[in-house]
């Protein structure tokens, strides 16, 4: 532990201001990253279902003279249904000025924002920044009352996990444009920034390789490396029709009638967990849409610390005003097929709520600083 402790310290102390040859961002002074590399976004999800496509799975499978061969496919209905109640979770999220917009991290060199995320999640990392709240939820979220409301992801990671994912991963690269380091560029909303990724891609192993006909996910690569965060809440719409909510935010607040006197970091978690998208099958996971894998090397290391939410819309400049809150990370990258994501998202697209906002992978934030990052870091207990 001493070895690897300072290896890692040395790691961010030392390492320099640049975007490696992969493209994924370099951790550098303080702890924090630079931004280098992103994926032009379409948004559209795949028309599925198609006559086509059927006809595609018939020849693949063989199945021309064999009508009682059974494959790994099944046929699922997709009728339109509009539901005749509304919606209570829909502008639960709070409204601009009620105290929740994104600040400044600093003001005059005084710490003007709570614990931030995504940090690093090595093991035996903690942040400088002295966390004011309880501490996270050490236990499952089920036991401590929360649900899942929402299922998203990022392309690359937004957490730093020193030789699982980190500046040294690699993925493909036709998909991503680099940018010259320095340019003090604003992001549009047709673009993704890459974060962090894996070690597992070899572009001489066709599983890296081969492209996936996707059916319902959209702006999706094989090889690539994603985040996917799972916000789980105590006043979410729990066991209802409603319970899955775009944006996350209207799933975490549905329920809730004042946060005075709540306890944020025990009311309110996210789980994350890093894949890299293989095209084979033998790493199918059929309900990625409920919640973190816990299946032997699955979920097995997991960091617990208090932070706030993500996206790239903070920075180590503009903080987010949510916090603190509960995350539950693992440490690991894991394999995990095409046909899997493309399973979660058709499930998305059968909740009652519209969920095709987040049917493609959203933007990397760069690694959360040391004195932005709690103190509070845990393992799996």
């Amino acid at each position: 532990m001493t070895t690897m402790t300072s290896k890692l310290g040395l790691l961010l102390l030392l390492a320099p201001v640049m975007t490696t040859a992969s493209g994924t961002e370099e951790v550098v002074q303080g702890g924090g990253g630079k931004e280098g590399s992103y994926q032009s976004l379409t948004g559209e999800a795949p028309v599925a279902g198609t006559c086509g496509d059927f006809k595609a799975a018939y020849k693949a499978h063989e199945c021309c003279g064999s009508p009682n061969k059974q494959t790994n496919l099944q046929l699922v209905p997709m009728n339109p249904h509009t539901s005749n109640t509304g919606n209570p979770c829909e502008g639960t999220k709070p409204a601009a000025g009620a105290g929740f917009d994104n600040k400044p991290c600093f003001l005059d060199n005084i710490l003007n924002a709570m614990e931030q995320s995504g940090t690093n999640v090595t093991m035996g990392y903690q942040g400088t920044l002295e966390s004011g709240s309880s501490g996270p939820i050490l236990g499952d979220y089920f036991h401590a009352g929360l649900c899942p409301v929402n299922v998203h992801w990022h392309l690359g990671t937004e957490h730093y996990s020193m030789g699982q994912y980190d500046e040294s991963g690699d993925g493909p690269e036709d998909h991503v444009y680099h940018v010259v380091e320095g340019n003090d560029r604003r992001l549009s909303g047709d673009e993704a920034r890459l974060g962090f990724r894996c070690h597992s891609f070899d572009d001489h192993d066709e599983k890296f390789t081969t492209p996936y006909k996707w059916h319902h996910c959209a702006d999706m690569m094989v090889g690539e490396t994603y985040e996917i965060h799972w916000p789980h809440s105590t006043v979410g719409a729990c066991n209802t029709p409603n319970q899955y909510q775009s944006p996350f935010y209207d799933g975490v607040f549905c329920n809730l009638v004042s946060l005075e006197g709540v306890d944020t970091a025990k009311n309110i978690g996210v789980q994350a967990q890093v894949f890299t998208v293989v095209n084979d099958e033998t790493y199918y996971y059929p309900d990625l849409m409920r919640g973190m894998i816990v299946d032997g090397e699955y979920g097995a290391d997991i960091a617990k610390y208090t932070g706030s939410t993500t996206g790239t819309s903070r920075s180590n400049e503009v903080c987010s005003a949510y916090a603190p809150i509960t995350w539950q990370v693992d440490r690991k990258c894991h394999l995990i097929s095409a046909s899997s994501f493309d399973k979660m998202c058709a499930d998305m697209k059968s909740q009652k709520d519209d969920m095709t906002s987040d049917l493609f992978p959203h933007g990397s934030r760069e690694l959360v600083q040391h004195n932005l990052s709690a103190d509070n870091q845990h393992r799996r207990i």
